[in-house]
């Protein structure tokens, strides 16, 4: 692909982003961070955990999100009693006596995850396998799921009893840990008027699945000056304590810190943040745009900073 071609390539991802978001808008009032987090997940090949109270529209935007996207999509409700064959599918008898899969819900192009940690490990590792191999294993037999495959899960961050908290390997999946906030004063007051008057709305397909892959494939190709790489790498580095690298901070609040997974996440998510925004290859600026979303469920607190009441966040913020 010659240099003109890669360049006119990106503007055109900046302006279907322009596009996306604005359709997107017309239904989710608000939230421009989070839709924006979303779609630079999506076009990374990535999956994101949305994290917010019940009631902050988390379902209906990822469902306006794959309306606007020309996706298949599928919701599964995770409950204590879901079992792993309930979202990859199992193998049933047919009328010939033959061993027939079943397709289960996961076999879609965007999956939601609803309240993913209210399901028990073994169902939560079923998941674990479609999202990092992208193909699930039934019986014995490998079957690929369909193209582009995105998961966001959904995690409610106050009701505790009854869950099974996600474990580190299978939170490290996720590209993205986006946090969804209340909206403002004027923000509810155009929600309300909108959910409460019969309003209907129209959504263009902005996208198809085969144009998205290929976004996906042009922002690996984006180029990224060393400086910046490696300014990622580091920034990561510095998250692990008792290294080189570590802070007196890291060194005082963090048990663990990210591995090498939010080093790549760091790299893919500033490239398509540069790409959204008109730039053809990304600078620190774009790196710093992402790192709360790609460090903050991958660095885990130990009980000083939980006592002192220092969150990921403020540790984050200070190797900034």
């Amino acid at each position: 692909m010659s240099q003109e071609s890669n360049v006119a390539a990106v503007d055109n991802l900046a302006r279907s982003y322009e596009a996306l978001a604005s359709e997107v808008g017309k239904v989710i009032i608000g939230q421009e961070g989070v839709v924006k987090a979303v779609i630079i997940s999506m076009f990374s090949k990535g999956h994101s955990l949305l994290v917010g109270v019940p009631g902050l529209a988390k379902t209906l935007l990822v469902s306006t999100i794959s309306e606007v996207l020309d996706l298949e999509f599928k919701r599964i409700q995770f409950t204590p009693d879901l079992m792993p064959s309930d979202i990859t599918g199992s193998e049933i008898l047919d009328e010939d006596r033959h061993f027939k899969f079943n397709h289960g819900p996961i076999f879609s192009n965007i999956v939601l995850a609803d309240e993913i940690n209210r399901t028990p490990p073994k169902t939560q590792a079923a998941l674990l396998e479609a999202m990092q191999e992208r193909s699930v294993t039934v019986s014995g037999q490998r079957h690929m799921l369909p193209e582009p495959f995105f998961v966001l899960a959904t995690q409610n961050p106050i009701e505790q009893e009854g869950t099974y908290p996600l474990p580190e390997a299978q939170l490290d999946r996720f590209m993205f840990n986006i946090n969804l906030d209340y909206p403002s004063y004027e923000e509810e007051v155009q929600v309300v008027k909108n959910t409460t008057s019969p309003t209907n709305y129209t959504l263009k397909h902005v996208l198809t699945g085969d144009e998205i892959l290929g976004f996906q494939r042009l922002i690996r190709k984006i180029p990224i000056t060393d400086n910046v790489l490696e300014y990622a790498v580091g920034l990561v580095a510095k998250t692990r304590p008792n290294s080189d690298r570590a802070t007196s901070d890291v060194n005082n609040y963090i048990s663990w810190g990210a591995g090498p997974r939010a080093s790549q996440f760091l790299v893919l998510g500033a490239k398509c943040h540069a790409a959204i925004h008109g730039k053809y290859s990304p600078d620190i600026e774009d790196v710093q745009a992402i790192a709360n979303l790609v460090l903050r469920h991958r660095i885990v607190r130990n009980y000083k900073a939980e006592a002192e009441g220092i969150s990921e966040e403020d540790i984050i913020q200070k190797l900034l």
